[in-house]
């Protein structure tokens, strides 16, 4: 197969199991925590690199922001050879009760995006695969540490979350909401490959904070400590996977 025209891999440059964060910045801090990493690949936001964790192969690729750069991500990814997918990322609070710092590991994605639907219904799931969910939330249990679980929602418009939204996603009791998730579960359900998400709480739109509000860094102190956490969380899965 040719090499791929955005992520610049062809088969064989990539293992089976890929964490896949947004920020190419976060490729280098996943593969600082792994035994030994080599850069594959780096082009636009999608930044490649192998790497191996506890006897593990893995591939670290960024995805950029949102839906639509992830599902090239996802696409050329699993055209190469990857059949299970991690993001690790970040996400804002929509239940009162969750601080900065809290993780989420979804249980489903509501489809607040538009690039899910140009491959299939809203009425279809995107939901995670149970293995991979269950192997981050027993990941964070042999961490030690506590996770929320359930629904998120994945939105396109970082600027445009109004309060109407924001209330009826928390009636709905929706954990948090992300940009990548319901695309990255939607295409590895279609193409029979497995997915799974975690994320760190980087502000609350219920408490009216966002991330990077009183900062002059785009994360707050105590989101910033536990990306990593949520990273060795994921690494976790990767091992059991």
């Amino acid at each position: 197969m040719a090499k791929q025209p955005h992520l610049l891999v062809e088969e064989g440059d990539v293992h089976e199991i890929a964490i896949v964060p947004g920020d190419p910045g976060r490729v280098d801090r996943i593969a600082d925590l792994c035994d030994d990493s080599e850069l594959v690949a780096e082009n636009r936001e999608y930044k490649v690199v192998n790497a191996s964790y506890e006897g593990v192969d893995l591939t670290i690729c960024s995805t950029g922001i949102g839906c639509p750069s992830a599902a090239i991500a996802v696409e050329e990814l699993s055209r190469v050879g990857v059949e299970t997918f991690l993001r690790c990322g970040t996400c804002g609070a929509l239940q009162a009760d969750m601080e900065v710092g809290d993780m989420v590991v979804a249980t489903g994605a509501a489809k607040e995006e538009g690039t899910s639907k140009r491959y299939e219904s809203v009425e279809y799931p995107a939901v995670p695969d149970y293995d991979v969910l269950s192997a981050l939330v027993d990941g964070a249990e042999a961490n030690g540490e506590e996770v929320h679980v359930g629904p998120i929602v994945s939105d396109d418009a970082f600027y445009n979350e109004s309060d109407e939204y924001v209330v009826d996603w928390e009636d709905a009791n929706l954990l948090a909401i992300e940009m990548e998730a319901a695309t990255v579960f939607s295409l590895a359900r279609r193409k029979g490959l497995a997915a799974g998400a975690i994320c760190t709480v980087d502000g609350n739109l219920v408490a009216g904070t966002q991330k990077g509000a009183d900062s002059d860094d785009e994360l707050p102190e105590k989101a910033r400590d536990n990306v990593e956490r949520a990273i060795r969380i994921t690494l976790e899965a990767v091992t059991a996977l």
